[in-house]
């Protein structure tokens, strides 16, 4: 199976994030664990994720951030490295609120305690898993998968495809 492209890989992680937008984020000078967050995706926003979280929540404060996704098939892993910084804009708060963040915040869009952050991404490390037939054999009997058999890899400044 022959690697796919930069621009492939990011396209695929995109797709499995609108599939599954939950990832684990932390803020890495805080010394904190992190934490599982819905990431909300806006088409028109490259590098960027939003997370409507409490104003008391330990990434709210904002600073350098870690966020890790795992795709719903466990196919695609994904670590991002940016910025979190607060963006309480109506306009973004109207264009991404739903039903699901709704539940969270009794107060609607004008609870006192909503806040929403964005992740600024600077870089990423991507991976998808595409085991080729002959690497699913060799997996089940122990024997040494190429790399060409495992699937693709990319470290990249933007995830804009």
């Amino acid at each position: 199976m022959a690697e796919k492209s930069d621009d492939q890989i990011k396209r695929d992680m995109w797709k499995k994030m609108a599939d599954s937008p939950f990832l684990m984020v932390g803020l890495t000078d805080a010394h904190q664990h992190s934490e599982p967050l819905t990431a909300q995706l806006d088409e028109d926003q490259v590098d960027t994720l939003w997370f409507f979280v409490g104003k008391d929540n330990r990434v709210a404060k904002g600073g350098q951030a870690m966020a890790q996704f795992v795709s719903k098939g466990h196919d695609f892993f994904a670590c991002l490295s940016g910025t979190i910084s607060q963006d309480n804009d109506r306009a973004m708060i109207d264009k991404l609120w739903n039903k699901q963040v709704e539940a969270w915040f009794d107060g609607g869009k004008d609870d006192p305690n909503l806040a929403l952050v964005r992740l600024d991404i600077d870089s990423a490390e991507l991976w998808e898993t595409d085991l080729s037939l002959s690497g699913r054999v060799k997996m089940l009997f122990g024997g040494t998968i190429k790399a060409g058999e495992s699937g693709s890899h990319a470290k990249v400044e933007t995830t804009a495809a």
